[in-house]
Formats: C-alpha cells, sequence, structure tokens
C-alpha cells in the first residue's frame, strides 16, 4: 500500500484492525520487505502477494484480534515446504493488533515491547547517511534478517519500505558466494542463496537444496530476476546455466574465464540453448581482480546496473 498508515487509522475507526508486514525474506517470495496489508474481521486491504501464504497469514491476523490491542507476534513461513512454492524462499511477517498508528506517513521507528510501539522518525534521522544518527540503544538500521532468532522484546528498527529490488538466484557458498552474501546485505537485492553441499550450506548460512532442486530452481527464475553461478563443480554449473538460460530470467552470470564461456557456448549450442544472455566472467568491466572480495564487488556493482536499467 502507498499509504499504509492513513488505510490502517481508517479501518480503526470502523473497528479492530490487524496489520501484517513482511519484514524479511530470502529467496524466490511474492513480494518483499514493507509489502503490508490491513486485516479487520471482514476484509482485508493491500496484499502480500496473494496465495496461501496470504491466506494464512490473514487468518493469523483474524486471531491475533481475540487478544489485546498492541498484541503481536512474529511468524517464519518456510515457503517451499510449508506452501509448495518453487526454491524453497523464507518470508518473515510482524503480525499484530493495532492499537493506533502515529500522525503521518513514516517513516516510523517500531520498538517491539509488550505492544508494538511507532514514532515517527525525526527529519534529521529519515536517511540513514553514515549511521551516526544517534537513535538510543538497541537501534537497527536496514533490512532485518529472515533467519536467525526472531525479534523480541526490546527489539528497535525502522520499518522496512517496499522498494524495487532486484530478484538474485545465487548458487554456491565457496569463497566469492560468502563474499557476495556478505556484501549484499542493505543493498536493493532479494538474495536466494544455495549451495547442494550441507555442509557448506550450514557453515555459510546459505539454503541446503539437493542438486536436482537447485536446477529447477534455476529454470524457475523470474522474469526479471538475475542468476548468478558459482558452485564448486563444473558439471553442476553448466546444467543450472542450462536451466537459467531456458528461464526467462533476464541475467545469467557465470563465473570463469572467457576460455570457460567458449566451451560452455559449445556445448549449450549442440543442446540447443540459446547463451546470448550467458554473462561470464562476471563483474563490472573496469574492476579488476581475482580476490573473492573484489569480485564480489564487481558482480554486485552489475548487479546494481542491471537492477537501476531495469
Amino acid at each position: 500500500m502507498a499509504d499504509w498508515a492513513a488505510e490502517a487509522r481508517e479501518a480503526l475507526r470502523r473497528g479492530p484492525a490487524a496489520l501484517v508486514t513482511i519484514l524479511a525474506t530470502e529467496g524466490s517470495a511474492p513480494r518483499g520487505p514493507g509489502a503490508r496489508m490491513v486485516v479487520t474481521e471482514t476484509g482485508l486491504a493491500g496484499t502480500i502477494g496473494g496465495g496461501r501464504l496470504e491466506h494464512l497469514s490473514a487468518a493469523q491476523a483474524r486471531a491475533i484480534l481475540a487478544h489485546a490491542p498492541g498484541s503481536w507476534r512474529v511468524q517464519d513461513y518456510p515457503l517451499g515446504p510449508l506452501l509448495g512454492q518453487c526454491c524453497g524462499g523464507r518470508v518473515r511477517l510482524l503480525v499484530e493488533h493495532l492499537d493506533s498508528v502515529p500522525d503521518g506517513a513514516g517513516p516510523f521507528e517500531v520498538i517491539l515491547t509488550e505492544r508494538v510501539e511507532r514514532r515517527l522518525l525525526p527529519d534529521e534521522s529519515r536517511d540513514p547517511g553514515n549511521g551516526a544518527a544517534p537513535l538510543g540503544p538497541g537501534f537497527r538500521r536496514g533490512t532485518l534478517s529472515a533467519r536467525g532468532p526472531l525479534p523480541e522484546r526490546g527489539t528497535r528498527f525502522v520499518e522496512p519500505i517496499e522498494a524495487d529490488s532486484l530478484p538474485v538466484l545465487l548458487f554456491g557458498a565457496g569463497h566469492v558466494g560468502r563474499a557476495i552474501a556478505a556484501r549484499a546485505a542493505g543493498l536493493p537485492l532479494e538474495l536466494g542463496w544455495y549451495d547442494s553441499r550441507p555442509e557448506a550450506a550450514e557453515a555459510s548460512g546459505a539454503m541446503f537444496a539437493g542438486e536436482a532442486e537447485i536446477v529447477a530452481c534455476a529454470a524457475a527464475a523470474p522474469e526479471r530476476g538475475a542468476v548468478v553461478i558459482l558452485t564448486h563443480d563444473h558439471g553442476l554449473d553448466y546444467r543450472l546455466a542450462a536451466a537459467a538460460l531456458r528461464s526467462p530470467a533476464r541475467f545469467v552470470g557465470l563465473i570463469g574465464s572467457r576460455t570457460k564461456r567458449a566451451r560452455f557456448v559449445s556445448r549449450l549450442a549442440k543442446d540447443g540453448v540459446d547463451a546470448a544472455r550467458l554473462t561470464c566472467p562476471i563483474g563490472l568491466a573496469g574492476i579488476p581482480g581475482r580476490e573473492p572480495e573484489v569480485i564480489a564487488i564487481a558482480a554486485l556493482a552489475q548487479l546494481l546496473m542491471l537492477r537501476n536499467a531495469g
């Protein structure tokens, strides 16, 4: 919703209302952080993407109306196991029984106590700048994580605002994959990060999925999204590249040399796959270097240019 606060205040004038907010996502998700819907006993306004996720979260919102105004809970939805969504994305939701909504359109600082409290950020604190604005102990800027411990009492954050983020499927949790994932935080990228090795996924924080699953995930890449391939195995790289090139994804990036690209292009042609969208090596031209951190920055710069051009 362009102005969820106004919609929420109007709903509260009519009776009890709940608010569902996407706090964070990982992988394939129907909407990004900041998507919201206002739920009443008889209707809803806004959407977090429709489908079963929205149906279940609306039911949770109506259930929380039986609790005191200000009540809240944070709910994680693993979309693959629970909802059968491709790629096994995750969504972290804040579901709350609205008590009141401050004047203004936001952004608000959110403080989780026994109730959800909001305060309109002062003008000098709205631009994150260098992060130096003193907003109190426990304050956190940026996008919240879809993994790890749930936000608890005492957590403070600036509410997420849905942005036009670029969906990125990242395959591989080696040195370069880890460097990319570590530096993607806070960027307008919806990152889904996967590795087919359980030990590598567990050590890095990537999502584990078998080789057949991640190839199917690449084949289902969204039309406006990007696929970045940098696994430990050239054979798996090839299968992922072929699957991604058959998808509508507008960018397919592959780590490697020009020699690797030539070999893949020749093999892809024999398999009847158009390799025109294959970018190899990955990374913005003009940022040379073989260090994982340099490759990561060059690749992220390339993705941001793609996002800005789209």
